[in-house]
């Protein structure tokens, strides 16, 4: 039977020791006003900030080397702590930080200058008229003289009956899709938008592999793109809005070179459809000089679940040269507008008609081969029209 061991009695405190106090808030640096919280209604000029933050962020530092030097000469005075076996170091802890850098932390997080850069003042260049599918006015209005340029000088668009879209009211623009990167899209809207009498502004529908891109998602999408589906569509035709759509979809935009100017299949028809159903007209629109872009040679599919993307381009200069194989070749564009064609004559019920959705599906498809076939023996070379 094991006896219980005896507690030793505790060591009397020498009279020359002394306790430790917990550590406190330092006191103001002598000579220095204690600052009160800032006024973020009344914005300081850009020096006042930059004192301001220098100030704060030097009583940070001060703070913590205090704090850190406490804690070292407390573990000091400590009673010497019997020896143990030696243990596998393990990472050092940082020292944890008083009350009062927290609140100078709080302070310098809470300036004009960090809320201006990092806060939700961070969204400044975005505008408070962004619409509800994500078009921003004022970030179009940066990116603008850029797509002049593209539009002006670099494809030089040669435009042709664009009086033919209504002046107002709802109406769907049918057109193909052009070139490896779509940029069909931004030029046909900037060519209603400059050349039409009544500056019209035009929404056109992008396929959902576009948005999945980084970067060239959002971008397409604050430039005025919608995400291609048919509620999107008649949300906007309900708004009177002037909708450009591109049945081909992603085989569109995926056709090699020798198939240039070859229409795809136009799905099954569900922009007719929704003309049906919206009492909307349709006006077939053509492209030429778009396909000459980015000349697709060949396309390698079995990446495309490991990319996230529909096909992996393989053209003259990509990915032969990187990123700059993506660069657009300067061709000459035409955009041709064909005659509206009216669906006022039928009911929302015809949409449900497969035999007329199917005729006027290749009536409007037949017409735009009709002027691409036009525009391509019309012009002089891929170059200058």
């Amino acid at each position: 039977m094991t006896t219980p061991r005896k507690k030793k009695p505790r060591k009397p405190r020498s009279p020359g020791a002394t306790s430790v106090a917990p550590p406190s808030q330092p006191a103001p640096v002598e000579g220095q006003q204690p600052s009160a919280p800032m006024d973020l209604t009344d914005r300081p000029s850009d020096p006042d900030v930059v004192a301001r933050i220098r100030e704060l962020e030097a009583r940070l530092d001060r703070m913590i080397g205090e704090h850190a030097r406490e804690r070292e000469s407390t573990a000091d005075l400590g009673a010497e702590a019997p020896r143990q076996p030696p243990q596998r170091e393990l990472p050092s802890r940082p020292p944890e930080a008083p009350p009062g850098v927290l609140d100078t932390a709080r302070e310098l997080l809470s300036t004009d200058f960090y809320l201006r850069k990092w806060g939700r003042m961070g969204l400044r260049s975005r505008s408070e008229e962004v619409d509800e599918f994500g078009y921003d006015p004022v970030y179009e209005q940066k990116v603008l003289p850029f797509l002049d340029f593209l539009y002006e000088k670099y494809f030089r668009v040669e435009v042709h009956d664009v009086a033919r879209v209504p002046g107002e009211g709802r109406c769907l623009l049918v057109a193909n899709h052009s070139g490896t990167l779509p940029l069909d899209g931004a030029m046909l809207r900037r060519a209603v938008r400059r050349e039409h009498p009544q500056r019209r502004e035009v929404r056109w529908l992008a396929e959902d592999g576009i948005f999945h891109f980084p970067f060239l998602g959002s971008f397409t999408n604050r430039m005025g793109a919608v995400r291609a589906c048919q509620e999107n569509a008649e949300r906007l035709l309900e708004q009177d809005a002037l909708v450009a759509v591109f049945p081909e979809g992603v085989k569109g935009i995926g056709k090699l070179y020798r198939e240039r100017y070859q229409l795809q299949r136009f799905g099954r028809g569900g922009f007719i459809k929704l003309g049906l159903r919206t009492h909307t007209p349709v006006v077939p629109v053509a492209i030429v000089g778009g396909e000459e872009t980015n000349p697709m040679l060949s396309r390698v599919e079995y990446l495309t679940r490991a990319l996230g993307i529909p096909y992996f381009p393989v053209t003259p200069t990509f990915p032969l040269l990187g990123p700059l194989g993506l660069l657009p070749a300067p061709t000459k564009w035409k955009i041709f507008f064909g005659e509206p064609i009216d669906l006022e004559g039928y009911g929302p019920e015809s949409a449900d008609d497969e035999l007329l959705v199917g005729r006027l599906t290749e009536l409007v498809r037949g017409e735009i081969q009709q002027m691409l076939d036009r525009g391509v023996a019309g012009r002089r070379s891929v170059w200058f029209g």
